[in-house]
Order: structure tokens, then sequence, then C-alpha cells
């Protein structure tokens, strides 16, 4: 058990402290405005500490910390600390699956737009993330017909380069052919920040634009021109449709949603930008330490937006409680933004609805797919949990004895936990087989 540092040898200043074990591995790191008022609190009678921290201090034999100079210093000091580290008893993001992104390569003479997984390359601009990679195809589909930027790979560039020829998607208006000189650098471009104006939710005016030019055409008598200019007008206004329309056209908003129980917190975000959804997120968090609920929304906002998020840092955050510190990671968002950002709980109105349908829909059935995949896990591990009722489950209902099956209702999801007590086996195997 780590013990307590001499008296008056802890700054009152803000920092990051970081418990070892016997090994010397880093175990748990956390922040605080005072460094001594906060790690007074773990050199306390075991028994008056919750069991995760409890279990956490007797695991550490030292304790180390790093001052700073304030609070958001802080603050982005545990995060690299944690992202260097991962301690085993911080908590754990445990993301089930690699988002797909529609990106747009930017960094080379010619960018392409492609769907891409995984990490982040450095001159590529993502938008989303989307839920399948199938809406992003079908999206960008519509799209190139408007805006006819290659999707080829450079390998296939290249070959249709060397043999002067360009392939079937320039024959069907849905590239431009820069592999054989049809359209000059600089226009090119141009096609591609349109493009990307419009999945930033910038509408209005390319819509206005194509207007424009399919009236100047037909005036001009130019009707191929006039008809393939409708035919593009007509793709972008169905691209535009596909977006849902949540919130005013100047507002960009990320809406967080949160379903949790003892063990973990299922987490759903909304990105909405100019008005429109253009991209949502899931994933899970494993509590492996002693959390207020304010203070679950701490580490959901630092696992968001602490690695250069995709989306960007909108000008509003909509949580479902605020966060333990509110004004220091407005500070900090503000920060990585340049521009002011509102952490807020919504009260009333069309942000209350919004951020209510996502809690109440996506989060609640993300929570139920977790809970799932963790009995699943627990029985093929034989392990022994205590049995309890997923929190997201709006009927909690569960029979009084210990040997039965517990059923609770997700707004998707059938739910079934079956009881691993040691005492119960027996019984709960004959239950499950009547």
């Amino acid at each position: 058990m780590v013990e307590r540092p001499p008296t008056g040898t802890i700054p009152e200043t803000p920092g990051s402290y970081q418990f070892k074990d016997k090994e010397g591995r880093v175990i748990y790191v956390g922040k605080a405005s005072s460094l001594r008022q906060r790690l007074s609190n773990y050199f306390q009678d075991p028994r008056n500490m919750h069991p995760r921290t409890a279990q956490m201090v007797a695991t550490a034999t030292s304790v180390e910390w790093i001052e700073v100079r304030n609070e958001v210093e802080a603050l982005m000091l545990e995060f690299s600390l944690i992202q260097l580290h991962r301690p085993r008893f911080n908590v754990r993001l445990r993301d089930d699956k690699s988002y797909p992104f529609l990106a747009v390569t930017l960094d080379e003479q010619y960018p392409r737009a492609l769907v891409m997984r995984g990490r982040k390359r450095k001159g590529t601009r993502y938008f989303g993330p989307y839920a399948h990679a199938y809406a992003i195809r079908d999206t960008l589909d519509l799209l190139l017909r408007s805006f006819p930027i290659r999707t080829c790979s450079p390998g296939k560039f290249n070959e249709h380069h060397r043999l002067g020829r360009p392939c079937l998607l320039f024959h069907i208006e849905k590239c431009s052919g820069p592999c054989v000189g049809e359209i000059e650098e600089m226009p090119y471009r141009q096609l591609v920040q349109e493009l990307c104006d419009f999945l930033d939710g910038d509408t209005d005016e390319i819509v206005k634009r194509l207007e424009a030019e399919m009236a100047g055409a037909a005036k001009e008598l130019e009707y191929e021109r006039a008809a393939r200019l409708r035919d593009r007008l007509l793709a972008v206004r169905k691209a535009i449709e596909k977006q849902q329309m949540v919130a005013e056209r100047s507002e960009d908003i990320d809406v967080i949603g949160i379903a949790d129980d003892e063990l973990e917190a299922a987490v759903q975000v909304f990105f909405v930008r100019k008005g429109r959804v253009v991209g949502r997120k899931g994933f899970v968090l494993d509590k492996v330490e002693e959390l207020t609920p304010g203070g679950l929304v701490d580490r959901i906002l630092e696992s968001l937006y602490g690695d250069d998020p995709p989306a960007g840092v909108p000008k509003q955050v909509l949580v479902p409680v605020a966060p333990d510190d509110t004004a220091t990671y407005e500070e900090w968002l503000t920060h990585l933004r340049g521009s002011r950002v509102q952490i807020r709980v919504p009260q009333r109105g069309d942000k209350r609805d919004l951020h209510e349908t996502v809690t109440a829909t996506l989060a609640r059935s993300s929570c139920a797919t977790a809970c799932v995949a963790r009995a699943t896990t627990t029985r093929a591990a034989g392990r022994s949990p205590s049995c309890r009722i997923c929190s997201a489950c709006p009927k909690r209902r569960c029979a009084s004895s210990a040997t039965t099956w517990r059923t609770c209702r997700a707004p998707t999801t059938w739910v079934r936990w079956w009881c691993w007590r040691t005492a119960c086996r027996t019984s709960a195997s004959t239950a499950g087989s009547r």
C-alpha cells in the first residue's frame, strides 16, 4: 500500500498525479486544482473509500505529481499521460468498431474522395463518422454528379495517365478526368473545395450557384449544358434531403447521450453542423474508477476532443449533466476551437427534444447491446459477477429469486441476465432448461 508523503511536501498548486505499482508501472492518473487537497483524500481509512479507489490505493506503492500553471494545463497533461500509459484503474474507452469516414486527400495533387477507417492521416480531411459505409457510398454517388472528383487509387490513376485514356467514370460524368488532362489543377481544386463546403453544411451558396448557371445556360440557348446542370442540381438537392435538419442553420452542436450502470457507460454522439446531422458515433466506457455523473461527463469530453476530433470542436456541447468543473472544460474546448464554446444541459425547446431523442433511442440501445456482450463474455469466462439490471431499461423487471432468468426490455433489444452466483448455478441451470 502506498505511504502518505511527508507533511508539507505536496504542493497546493494545480497539477497531475500518478500512482505507481511495485513494478514502477503507472496504474492511475488524475488531475487536481490543488494537489494537496486531492491527494489527502486517498490517505484515509479504506473502509470510507469506494471499493475501486481502495483497491487502487492498496495496489499502488508510490505516488508522484507534476505541477502546472492552471487547471486547463492540468487537464491536458492528465489526458496525455493517460494516452501514454493506459493505466489499469482509469476509465477505459472500449469502441466496438472503427467507424467509417468520408475522407478527401487534400495532400495529393489531384485529391480523391474515399471511405476510410482507423488511424487519421495528416493532409486528409475527414467528414463523419457515419454509422455504415454504404451510407457514405450512397451520398458520394449522388455528389459525384455535382462535384466530379476522382475516387480511384493512385495505381489506377497512374495507369490511365500512362494509357492516355480515361476510365468509365469519366464517360458517365462522375469524374472530371484529371488523369488525362481534361481539367486543370486549379479548377479541379475548386471542385474539391466546393465538395468540402457542401459536406460541412454550406449548401445554400452551392444551390444558388447551380441555379444561376442553369438559368444562364438556358438563356444562352445551351440546352444540353443546362440539362446537365439541372441533373447536378437535382443530385445536390437529393443529397441535402438525406441530411436531417435538427437545428437552426447557423448552429454547430454536438449532442451527447449517456446510458450507464455501475460497471459501464454507453455513449452516443450526434454531430450537428449548420443545423444538419453530419455524423454520429457510439462507444462504451468501462468504469474502472469511482466517478460521479459529472466526472463521467468529464471523461467522455476528454475521449471525444482530446485527439484532434475529425468533426472539429463545435460552438456548443449538449450533455445530460454538467461536468464537475464546467469552467475548466469550457476553457479547454475554447482553446481547441479558437472561439467561445459552451457546455450546456438543455432544459427546454428543440435542443431538449433532440437530446432526449439521442439518449432514449440510441444511447439506450447501445447500452443494451453492450450488456448482451458483457453477459456473453461473463458466461464464457465462468466468472461470477453480482446479478443486476441494466439501468437503461425502463421496466426494471426482475424475479425475486436469484435462481431464475432476469429479463429486461430495452427499446430494440431483449436482454437476458443469467445468474452466475456460485451458490445457485445448479438451480439456475435447472431453471434455464425448462
